[in-house]
């Protein structure tokens, strides 16, 4: 059961700190993710959330994967 514990709050914050990384740059960029509607530059922002949120996850999973020698 503490495994699972475990392995749910690193992918979660894994998660989230690739999705604020993901904001952040779309903020740099100018894109405005809250714009009124759904203009290019909040699609373009909600996808750089995704892939962050990805990313972070991706990388969350392999931090804490065992790892093994090679000879």
């Amino acid at each position: 059961m503490f495994a699972s514990l475990i392995e749910g709050l690193t992918d979660a914050v894994g998660f989230v700190i690739g999705a604020l990384l993901g904001y952040g740059l779309g903020v740099t960029f100018g894109l405005n993710l809250f714009a009124e509607g759904y203009g290019t530059g909040s699609i373009i922002a909600i996808l750089l959330i995704g892939i962050g949120g990805g990313m972070g996850l991706q990388a969350a999973r392999r931090v804490r994967a065992p790892k093994t020698e090679t000879q």
